[in-house]
């Protein structure tokens, strides 16, 4: 199922795709090359996604990490999921974060993607 009032369901500028899920860069990206990976059809939350369509975004996932490092030769990532309101989720239909990372990007990447987050969010979480 599609919904009409939802982004991600409708079309974008694809990056990548397989039968079941499909990849496009964040509108919001939190470092160059920053993709999201969505299933095509609308599931609020990762939990909500059936297992084949799982395994069709994880495939997304490692054919990200191919096209980012030939395209930006990152030097690490960050995957993230949101997962409700409650953890963060902004658009409720499922999808999974590809963050590349460059070395020096944050002065000490140590806590992952908590270091890239403004101080006022991070204060927020502590």
């Amino acid at each position: 199922m599609i919904e009409a009032d939802c982004i991600f369901c409708q079309e974008t500028a694809v990056v990548l795709e397989n039968d079941l899920a499909k990849a496009f860069w964040d509108i919001h990206p939190v470092r160059k090359g920053h993709l999201l990976v969505v299933p095509k059809q609308h599931y609020a939350t990762y939990f909500d996604v059936p297992s084949v369509t799982r395994q069709a975004m994880d495939a997304l996932v490692f054919a990200a990490k191919d096209l980012l490092d030939t395209r930006y030769a990152p030097a690490g990532y960050n995957i993230g999921i949101n997962s409700g309101a409650a953890a963060g989720q902004t658009v409720m239909h499922a999808h999974i974060h590809v963050i590349p990372r460059y070395t020096g990007d944050v002065r000490d990447p140590r806590g992952g993607i908590r270091k890239m987050l403004p101080h006022a969010i991070q204060k927020r979480m502590s």
